[in-house]
Formats: C-alpha cells, structure tokens, sequence
C-alpha cells in the first residue's frame, strides 16, 4: 500500500470514527500533497510525500513555538495532536546519538575534525544522508556540539 493509498484509507477511517482532528489533518495533508503534484506537474512518490509532510510537521512545529509564547494552551493542544497524526506516516526519527555516529562518519570522510567554520561543509552532506530520519534543527545541534 503507496503512501497516499494509506492517507485515503486512514482519511475514510477517520471519517467513520468522526474523529475530527485526525480527518482534518490527513485532508489537509492530503490538500498539500494534492498542491505540489499539481504545482510542478509530476506524481509524487512515497519519498516525496514523506518530504510534504515533513514540511507541514515542521511548519506546526514552528507555530508551536509562537502559540507557547503567547500562551494559546487551546491551538497548543490542537496543533500537537495534528503533529502527532502527521508522524505516523514519516519514518522513525533518529536519536541525536544515531546523528552523532552519521556526523562522525561524514566528517572523517572530509577530514573535517573541529572548528565552526566548518558548520556549513559538513551540514549539507550530513542532511543529505539523513534526509527524512532526522529534525533539521537536531542535526545542526548535533553539529554544533561536535565541531566544538
């Protein structure tokens, strides 16, 4: 079962449930995935979905951010349950201790050691490889931590 497949069938599955959040998140996923397809007139595959959804878990996440500073406990409630819905169809996200060994691997292989200067040579190939596995902002965590 495609990707897009398991959202109609858990979206239809909602429905009969009424559960109201969940269908309401998976139709807006849906809406995006539908979006980009037409946007750039191509099918998306399953690694493309799983790009769409990141994008739109990362755009809650963002908001997130904002509803805590200006103390919205009710769209705060509401947007970590739509995260949650979305994280069922991305891959399981690395620990920073699974980034960290990536990072190491990546920075031998440039020869790359410490220094800051550095951040933005190893950034790009480290993404690369865990593209999907892992939150943007825990890799560059990681990163900072270990070129010092």
């Amino acid at each position: 079962m495609t990707l897009k497949e398991k959202l109609m069938a858990d979206f239809k599955e909602a429905m009969k449930a009424k559960d109201e959040t969940a269908k309401n998140t998976i139709s807006f996923a849906r809406a995006a995935i539908k979006q980009y397809e037409v946007d750039n007139r191509e099918e998306l595959s399953d690694e493309g979905i799983v790009a769409v959804l990141s994008k739109q878990v990362k755009m809650r996440k963002d908001a997130l951010a904002d509803f805590e500073k200006a103390g919205r406990t009710d769209l705060i409630d509401s947007y970590k349950a739509e995260i949650e819905i979305l994280n069922r169809y991305l891959p399981e996200q690395l620990s920073e201790e699974e980034i960290l060994k990536t990072v190491r691997d990546v920075a031998t292989q440039l020869g790359i050691e410490s220094g800051r200067q550095n951040m933005g040579k190893l950034m790009g190939p480290v993404m690369a490889r865990l593209k999907g596995r892992a939150d943007g902002n825990t890799v560059k965590k990681v990163v900072t931590d270990f070129l010092g």
